[in-house]
């Protein structure tokens, strides 16, 4: 019989456990199993027991959870709530606005021919955030790159340093409206050092480039192509591009057209190419054409400039008139200044003193007088007028600026002679009264335009200074017949004859002919204000009479004779207040006339201030000044010669007449 078998030990089950008590979780399956090793024998290990995965896997799940809300809030904030916010700031950080300088308008003679105009230039601009030792790779970026942009752009090495230590700021301004030339150095220099950082980097060094930061910005500069001509009625621009004086002041807004705007994708402070840009393109300014004859300026300022030299007197000015239509052919001020380098020029010049100055005009204020007389039918050309020595009025003695034996002069002689005495004694005709005498003389200046700015519009321009007839001093009432006590600027003096010259009708004075807008349109300016001063007949009167003072022998403009023209003109030597002491000192000659002075067209004014040495006589020092002018705008303006001979009034009577 076989062996019997012995009985198997028997292992409870995981639902019935030995010896009552809990029932214990399942082993894994290895668990009991006997590991056959060569060093152990059929021994069993021991049972290991594992915790329940589920509280861990509940608490990852909640912190996953809190994460991805935390996530789902921010999305929400971000994409939702604070959307504009965060697009603006992405907007603003990835694409970068530059303005686009419109090109400002041109301004030119009558002719087209360029007196101020605009040429391509460069603004040297910086990101400072490129000049920080991190980035440049060096701890004194800012200086060592001041050190050497301060010699071009002629700028101190301090100051642009301080601009360049800013990190905040991704934007400086280093210079304005350089020449390409300079902008060419400095691109240059970027170049030599690009070249060195890099050859730097390959050796193992921090490759630092000082200048890398470095930017231009197109622009344009103002240029004047000749130089110091005209430059009282221009005027220039500042820094900033503007108009800071004269015509550019004035005529700013249209001349400075409108800016555009350039936006564009950039990174690391440059520009991307390959990311479109939206751009508002500039409008130019407009083109503004002057009624001034570039040659005849240049005549008038060439004549003006050598005589204030010659006589060293403190400035002087010429004005050149079409009566006909009032146009400004020419406006010269000497000394003058160049507005392509302010740096250079003497602050005191740097005005337009024929419109600014203010002075007494002496004996060429003489021809209003006497067309109020000849107006007001008060006399005539061939009235006799006994001129003495001397003539007491008011609290003072009046004389004539040289002594003489008693005077038997015509009215028309009293003119040509400058007579002061005289001139008092046929304004005293215009009224019973000597008050009613002054209103009447006060009504004929204010028509003929003292006390009231030109109608030019130009920037600080004077009205002149022509009190009411009530506050008129005692002499005042006998000085301002003749010239003193009441002031005026050029642009006055010369629009008093230009008035006589056109038959009595004041035109107002004009330096714009018109402009030309950005599409090429061209709109004349304005036809200018027109007023009857005097009738024709007494405008014909006052030339004829005018024509005695250059013709006559005992005229005091005999220096003014132009060849194959009649002249009419009148001589001025008046006391002169000295702006500084606000007391007399010294004298203003002047010389105001037209021709031809049987058909006139052109007028021509000339007043120097102070003159210290040689004559101070306006017929002297300025009556060479005014034939010199006239002859040649008679020749450009191509005015041809007059064919008629000069009337030859009589100056003087016999006393037995």
């Amino acid at each position: 019989m076989p062996p019997k078998e012995p009985p198997r030990r028997r292992v409870p089950g995981p639902g019935r456990p030995q010896g009552g008590g809990r029932p214990k979780p399942a082993a894994h399956p290895s668990v009991g199993r006997p590991r056959l090793s060569a060093r152990s024998g059929p021994k069993a290990a021991p049972a290991l027991r594992l915790g329940s995965p589920k509280p861990r896997l509940r608490l990852v799940s909640l912190g996953l959870t809190l994460v991805m809300l935390a996530f789902v809030v921010r999305l929400l904030q971000v994409q939702a709530v604070d959307a504009s916010a965060y697009a603006a700031k992405a907007e603003k950080n990835r694409y970068s606005s530059a303005t686009l300088a419109a090109e400002r308008g041109e301004i030119t003679d009558r002719g087209g021919i360029a007196l101020a105009t605009s040429v391509d230039a460069h603004d040297i601009t910086a990101d400072p955030s490129m000049f920080t030792a991190k980035f440049s790779k060096t701890h004194d970026a800012p200086q060592q790159a001041a050190a050497l942009l301060a010699p071009i752009l002629r700028k101190d090495a301090g100051d642009l340093a301080k601009q360049l230590s800013t990190p905040k700021s991704r934007y400086a301004v280093l210079a304005r409206r350089q020449t390409p030339q300079i902008w060419k150095q400095i691109k240059d220099l970027k170049g030599v050092f690009a070249e060195k950082a890099r050859a730097d980097k390959a050796k193992g060094g921090p490759g630092a480039n000082v200048l890398l930061g470095v930017f231009q910005e197109p622009s344009s500069k103002r240029v004047y192509p000749n130089g110091d001509l005209a430059a009282g009625i221009l005027g220039y621009v500042n820094a900033e591009g503007k108009g800071a004086g004269g015509l550019e002041t004035q005529l700013n807004k249209d001349l400075a057209g409108t800016d555009g705007q350039i936006t564009y994708a950039q990174s690391g402070g440059r520009r991307v190419p390959t990311v479109g840009a939206r751009e508002v393109p500039a409008v130019p300014g407009s083109d503004i054409e002057l009624t001034i004859d570039r040659d005849i300026q240049f005549a008038a300022q060439s004549a003006i400039a050598e005589q204030v030299q010659k006589s060293k007197a403190d400035r002087g000015y010429v004005i050149v008139q079409d009566n006909r239509t009032g146009e400004v052919l020419a406006m010269a001020n000497a000394p003058g200044f160049d507005p392509n380098n302010l740096s250079q020029a003497n602050a005191a010049a740097m005005g337009n003193a024929a419109l600014q100055d203010v002075y007494e005009p002496g004996s060429t204020a003489k021809v209003m007088s006497m067309a109020a007389v000849l107006e007001e039918n008060a006399a005539t050309p061939g009235t006799h007028v006994v001129v003495p020595n001397r003539l007491h009025r008011g609290d003072r003695l009046f004389k004539d600026d040289i002594d003489h034996p008693t005077w038997y002069l015509t009215l028309n002689g009293v003119l040509a002679k400058s007579s002061n005495i005289g001139t008092i004694l046929a304004t005293e005709q215009l009224g019973k009264t000597r008050p009613q005498a002054n209103q009447v003389l006060y009504s004929y200046l204010r028509k003929f335009g003292l006390g009231s700015p030109s109608g030019l519009g130009y920037p600080g321009e004077t009205a002149g200074i022509l009190a009411a007839p009530k506050d008129w001093s005692t002499s005042q009432q006998y000085t301002i017949p003749f010239g003193q006590g009441l002031s005026l600027n050029a642009m006055q003096a010369a629009s008093v004859y230009s008035t006589i010259a056109n038959g009595g009708v004041r035109i107002q004075p004009t330096l714009v002919r018109g402009m030309k807008g950005p599409d090429g349109r061209f709109t004349p300016a304005p036809a200018p204000k027109k007023t009857r001063v005097v009738s024709e007949a007494t405008a014909k009167t006052l030339a004829t009479m005018l024509e005695s003072v250059v013709d006559d022998v005992e005229g005091t403009g005999t220096k003014a004779r132009i060849p194959g023209y009649r002249v009419g003109g009148k001589t001025g030597t008046s006391n002169r207040v000295d702006p500084a002491t606000g007391r007399y000192k010294g004298y203003t000659a002047s010389f105001a006339g037209f021709a031809p002075a049987d058909n006139p067209r052109i007028t021509v004014y000339c007043a120097i201030q102070n003159p210290t040495r040689g004559s101070y006589f306006g017929g002297q020092i300025c009556g060479p000044i005014y034939k010199q002018v006239m002859e040649f705008a008679l020749k450009t303006l191509q005015v041809a010669p007059t064919g008629s001979k000069p009337a030859r009034l009589p100056v003087s009577f016999s006393p037995g007449q």
